[in-house]
């Protein structure tokens, strides 16, 4: 089933270890693309969340934040790490000697960078579980709601193919028409230009134009692509690449019936084709 890009989740889990909320925002995008904003508490999960996200998602530019709030109350035992401290204060002392005039760092400065101060109040195994468990919840949702996007974007497609065919079926039923009045002006000036002539190679001649101006194969075409647009969008597939495809397939044809039409009529549908066709390749951007 064809899903959309385009979607948004967002969940909130509250326990003993504080209150965290995930929101997800996903936007069309040529591959998958993730950015994810993470709490210090988190960021050693920021690998195992990709792949998570990278298991259910194909394409799309995708956003995620965690954000992470400690009980109302609590008292962290702060350790200041002696190590991560000594490195800190040997680059500030390196960058005090290279740029004298550079602003003098504080002791609130210094605690502020990451890593210096160890907060052994963070409940690490059991806030890591919560924290898959709600990213998890959020990644279903969005999967859920692009899927209900898709199932809109599927039907929008199908209006534009059942479109697209009415107007296949308008010009193929003009065709006989067309072509026997194309035959009579062919005949007509070919007689007025060689009254003299071969009837055999005037009727050569003429075959070879009509041969030329004869849109049967882009109209069958087009039936094909258009086919295979529902077929794809039926699937269970990712569709989003192939469709682009057939998008650029029907324009093509779309063009040569344009280019080859000696008929007014013939002439509009295919401009509509056109205009159906540029809609339908706008939808298939927000495919996955």
């Amino acid at each position: 089933m064809i899903a959309s890009m385009t979607g948004f989740a967002r969940r909130e889990a509250t326990a003993a270890w504080g209150t965290l909320v995930c929101e997800l925002r996903s936007v069309n995008h040529r591959f998958l693309e993730a950015s994810l904003r993470l709490p210090d508490e988190l960021r050693v999960a920021e690998g195992e969340l990709r792949t998570r996200l990278a298991k259910q998602l194909r394409r799309g530019k995708v956003d995620c934040s965690i954000n992470y709030r400690r009980p109302a109350g609590s008292a962290g035992a702060l350790e200041i790490d002696s190590a991560a401290l000594e490195r800190l204060l040997g680059a500030v002392q390196l960058v005090a000697r290279t740029m004298p005039q550079a602003a003098a760092v504080n002791a609130l400065d210094v605690l502020r960078w990451p890593g210096v101060v160890r907060d052994e109040s963070a409940v690490g195994d059991e806030l890591l579980a919560a924290a898959y468990a709600v990213f998890g919840a959020t990644l279903d949702e969005l999967v859920a709601a692009r899927a209900r996007e898709g199932v809109r974007l599927r039907e929008l497609l199908e209006q534009r193919c059942t479109g697209l065919e009415t107007l296949v079926a308008d010009v193929r039923a003009r065709l006989p028409e067309v072509q026997a009045r194309m035959r009579a002006r062919l005949k007509e000036r070919l007689a007025e230009l060689a009254a003299s002539a071969d009837p055999e190679r005037l009727e050569q001649e003429l075959a070879i134009l009509l041969q030329r101006l004869d849109v049967d194969e882009e109209l069958e075409r087009l039936s094909g692509h258009i086919a295979e647009v529902r077929r794809v969008i039926g699937g269970n597939e990712p569709a989003g690449r192939r469709l682009d495809f057939l998008m650029q397939e029907l324009n093509r044809e779309a063009n040569t019936l344009s280019s080859k039409s000696q008929d007014l009529e013939t002439t509009r549908s295919a401009v509509d084709m056109k205009v159906l066709i540029e809609q339908m390749r706008e939808q298939v951007q927000n495919a996955e």
